[in-house]
């Protein structure tokens, strides 16, 4: 299994389920000037419209947030999250270039911030401008390095906010490998903490997800990481992630089941395919046919169950996964599975 180095998806995911949380551990003083009370949305859409020509290259987290100021008035947020090992020049300029686009589209004053989490110690741009004969432009932006937060790791750890948990998975992605005993046991510790800061099942399960993404391990280490995982939660009675959830249901079938519905559902359930054939897990891709006809037609009847049960074969198991999505009706799928040799 070859590490992930995009985290653009992980990222994404996490600012806009925990946009509040982002703003507090990495922007307080401006956190502290929005009126939290009202509601915010993200404008991607908004932002890929108008800088859309000027991206190349890899992709990147950019947001646009519309918050409101705790003056009343409305104000526009851009984040650009800087996803990549090594420094950038182009980077401030990109960030003018953003903000002025934007500016000049729609007229209002806009804020620019930045965080880094690259591995650079010192690559820290701040600014963009230039002068000439007397003619001066520059615009300055906020700025965050991830990497400065794990020089207090001790205060990493004591922090309840979820970002927190998140700055140190990615952390521990970049100081680790997939098949390294110090990120399974990296991410054993970080999935205990999610339980015990008290966070609810939901949290429990999204910021699981990322650390999951950022902190994947070969399919050895991941059946160690699994065992000790297991082991705790029976032994605390919270089993949330290792429950159905669990990556290689969740990212294996579920989230690739819910792209093959938005993108193409055979590119979908290939993506699931593969993944669940990494982690080598027969079991979880019987509970993604189960689950799949389950979301298409309700009520699963045993005799299916039990059948899937027997079949031990994952190129069986792959064609039925297939049939599930595509067949018209539970009764046809049950006679194909009676057919089946």
């Amino acid at each position: 299994m070859t590490e992930r180095a995009d985290y653009d998806s992980p990222w994404k995911e996490i600012i806009e389920q925990f946009f509040p949380e982002f703003m507090i551990f990495f922007f307080s003083s401006i956190h502290a000037a929005i009126d939290w009370q009202r509601p915010y949305e993200f404008l991607d859409n908004e932002l890929q419209k108008v800088v859309r020509d000027s991206q190349t290259g890899r992709r990147r987290v950019d947001k646009l947030v519309r918050v409101w100021r705790l003056n009343g008035q409305e104000a526009w947020i851009i984040i650009h999250i800087e996803i990549q090992g090594q420094r950038e020049d182009r980077f401030p300029q990109r960030m003018f270039e953003y903000h002025s686009r934007l500016f000049n589209h729609y007229g209002r004053p806009l804020v620019s911030l930045a965080l880094l989490t690259d591995n650079q110690t010192h690559w820290r741009p701040e600014h963009f401008g230039y002068e000439l004969w007397g003619c001066r432009l520059r615009l300055d932006f906020p700025t965050q390095k991830l990497l400065d937060y794990g020089q207090n790791w001790a205060a990493l750890e004591a922090d309840s906010n979820p970002f927190a948990v998140v700055t140190m998975a990615h952390l521990q992605a970049q100081a680790t490998s997939p098949n390294s005993a110090n990120r399974r046991d990296a991410k054993f510790r970080l999935a205990r903490r999610l339980y015990e800061r008290g966070y609810t099942r939901q949290m429990i399960l999204d910021l699981f997800r990322f650390i999951d993404w950022v902190l994947a391990l070969t399919p050895a280490r991941e059946s160690e990481f699994e065992v000790a995982l297991i082991a705790y939660e029976k032994e605390h009675s919270m089993q949330y992630i290792t429950s159905i959830e669990r990556r290689g249901r969740e990212v294996g079938f579920q989230e690739g089941i819910e792209q093959g519905l938005e993108q193409g559902l055979e590119q979908g359930l290939e993506q699931g395919l593969e993944q669940g054939q990494a982690l080598g897990r027969l079991a979880a891709m019987r509970e993604g046919i189960v689950e799949l006809l389950a979301m298409r037609f309700a009520v699963v009847p045993q005799e299916i169950v039990a059948r899937l049960e027997t079949i031990v074969d994952p190129a069986g198991l792959r064609q039925l996964l297939r049939l599930a999505a595509t067949i018209d009706s539970l009764t046809a799928f049950e006679q194909a599975l009676t057919d089946f040799a």
